[in-house]
């Protein structure tokens, strides 16, 4: 019994470190890892006992005694020769490696929080379920005012190690029209959805 509460004091204490990117993870920890524009790199690693782990392209990363954040600096870093631009590269703790040796699974959030901003009938903060595309966002947004300009809507994400800020420009008149997106985005806690004003002949 006094093991089973070690356990769980040890899982809400690791918990709510990842919550504020204070956990450092360990070997045995499984990582989850979203390269958003190439779905196909998506995958979930092992921290192997050496602290490191391996991404296509990017080679061996260091993982052991790190943030979250720092890991996904590093391999936003390796694979960026593949890309044109900088990747947006997602990284969570999906189970990890207790003080036992045993692993646990690491709660979702219930919900994250979106925001909404410019030309959308009702702006302002939702707090949406996690696994939210931004399809399903607009859906549940409350739709545009007749001043927005729906070739134009911004996704707006900032690194939370870095700060940096990455614009993502979606066509919505062209979705509308038919156009497929290559892989509808999932989107994360605090991302910014923006509508901007439509010009005189848009």
């Amino acid at each position: 019994m006094k093991s089973l509460i070690l356990t769980l004091v040890a899982i809400f204490v690791a918990s709510a470190g990842l919550a504020q990117d204070g956990y450092r993870v360990r070997p045995g920890d499984v990582l989850s890892i979203e390269v958003l524009e190439d779905p196909s790199l998506n995958r979930d690693v092992l921290v192997l006992p050496d602290g490191s782990f391996s991404f296509p392209f990017a080679g061996t990363i260091s993982a052991g005694g790190r943030s979250v954040g720092q890991i996904q600096s590093s391999v936003a870093q390796g694979i960026s020769g593949n890309f044109t631009n900088m990747p947006n590269v997602f990284v969570s703790v999906r189970t990890l490696q207790t003080a036992t040796g045993s692993t646990a699974a690491v709660a979702a959030p219930s919900t994250i929080d979106v925001f909404f901003l410019g030309e959308f009938a009702t702006p302002g903060q939702a707090q949406l379920a996690p696994g939210t595309t931004f399809l399903q966002a607009l859906a549940a947004s409350g739709g545009f005012t007749n001043f927005a300009a729906q070739q134009r809507i911004q996704l707006r994400r900032t690194d939370p190690v870095t700060g940096q800020q990455s614009v993502s420009t979606i066509n919505y008149r062209a979705i509308q029209n038919g156009a497929r997106l290559s892989h509808d985005i999932v989107l994360g806690d605090g991302d910014v959805i923006l509508a901007p004003e439509r010009r005189l002949f848009e």
